[in-house]
């Protein structure tokens, strides 16, 4: 089983951009962010926990993170092709987990994608996300805090997989099509060899 990274700065399009490549390409879409807030709706323990940090703009430990995502990689049907990962890995620790995992359950990750989005746009599509979806985290405050562990915590992530020859980057401006489409001319060779 093969599976892709969504990667990019909060805003930068990876949830629309993961469903739209798991549509087309028949991958599993896995956003640990969703994973997360759904159990925040349950109000389960993991739910409560993971609020405490997300409201805060902080990241969960890695290892509550990998325990989740273990359990969800360990209960996919045999006939997945593979999953697109959004939102995650989103350290170093997490990179090296996750190759660890992977590797375990004899799967592979072929190829992190980068959308790249200049900082003034991101912070104006959170703070719309925010309007229209309800998004206790996409506020001023939060979002700036967010950005700066971002780039503190995240971005050394893309070094990793650059360094072992996994990473790629498109430019996340424009319109949804736009994006997409410069998404499919780095997946459509890719997958074709590998998936």
């Amino acid at each position: 089983m093969k599976h892709l990274i969504l990667f990019g700065a909060p805003g930068s399009g990876k949830g629309t951009q993961s469903a739209l490549i798991a549509e087309t390409y028949q991958l599993k879409h896995l956003s640990t962010g969703d994973m997360l807030r759904a159990e925040i709706a349950k109000q389960s323990q993991l739910g409560q926990l993971a609020d405490s940090y997300i409201s805060q703009g902080l990241l969960l430990p890695d290892d509550i993170i990998i325990d989740l995502l273990k359990n969800t990689l360990q209960q996919l049907n045999e006939d997945t092709k593979g999953i697109i990962l959004d939102g995650f890995p989103r350290t170093v620790a997490q990179a090296i987990a996750l190759n660890s995992l992977v590797a375990e359950l004899n799967q592979e990750i072929l190829m992190l994608i980068e959308i790249t989005v200049k900082t003034p746009e991101l912070i104006e599509r959170l703070v719309q996300r925010g309007k229209l979806l309800g998004r206790s985290d996409d506020n001023p405050a939060t979002i700036q805090h967010r950005l700066e562990v971002y780039h503190q915590q995240t971005e050394p992530v893309i070094d990793f997989y650059r360094q072992a020859g996994k990473y790629n980057h498109v430019d996340g401006n424009g319109t949804i099509e736009q994006i997409f489409d410069r998404i499919c001319l780095i997946l459509d060779p890719l997958v074709a060899i590998n998936v």
